[in-house]
């Protein structure tokens, strides 16, 4: 059990060391080296647990995406919480700030990082969806919904919304504020849901009013 434990602890070493240069440097202009120096170990120790450097960006999104796959479930399971209130919630979830997620963030946005920012998107998507589809069959049972492909609005919408709003620092306030109605406007229609009833919730989501 000691040796189990010894082992789990430096994979996490060495994952947590990735994380804070894959956010510093960007995943291309890391190197192996790179995270050898950080850890303090010999690359055979380095290889025992992980096959490549891609190997280790591999184990670092599951990581991001545990982290917001169970945020994502106590928010869905709260039912004392809306329906609109809990996709939001989940939503945001989505987002994750700790550590130096932020930087990773950054960095999975410049072309170089194309692989790590393709991963991410497609390992969020395919936890985080099933999670909402199940509240929308919630609001779909409140009478709040009425779509018979509450899943495929889902993967319509976090696509949609992933593709656009991460380009969104690129376009003028007036441009980013626009598409935003606009995807408030269809999500509503889309889900089947009474003209106006999300689109104060999901304004304050945009930070918008």
């Amino acid at each position: 059990m000691r040796i189990v434990k010894e082992a789990e602890e430096r994979r996490n070493e060495i994952l947590d060391a990735a994380d804070i240069l894959f956010g510093q440097k960007g995943f291309d202009a890391t190197s192996t080296n790179d995270i050898l120096e950080k850890v303090g170990i010999a690359r055979g120790t380095l290889y025992y647990h992980f096959k490549s450097k891609e190997d280790i960006l591999d184990a670092l999104i599951k990581r991001y995406q545990e982290q917001i796959i169970n945020a994502a479930r106590a928010i869905a399971a709260d039912k004392s919480i809306s329906v609109p209130v809990r996709i939001i919630k989940v939503i945001r979830a989505m987002n994750v700030s700790q550590g130096s997620a932020k930087e990773l963030k950054e960095q999975m946005h410049k072309p170089q990082n194309a692989l790590m920012h393709q991963k991410t998107q497609t390992v969020v998507l395919e936890g985080v969806t099933p999670i909402l589809t199940e509240i929308i069959r919630d609001g779909i049972e409140e009478g709040l919904f009425a779509t018979p492909y509450p899943r495929e609005c889902m993967e319509m919408l976090l696509l949609y919304g992933g593709t656009v709003f991460d380009d969104a620092a690129d376009t003028s306030q007036d441009v980013r504020e626009q598409r935003i109605r606009a995807f408030i406007f269809h999500t509503e229609r889309l889900l089947g849901a009474e003209s106006g009833s999300l689109t104060p919730y999901m304004l304050q989501m945009f930070g918008l009013r």
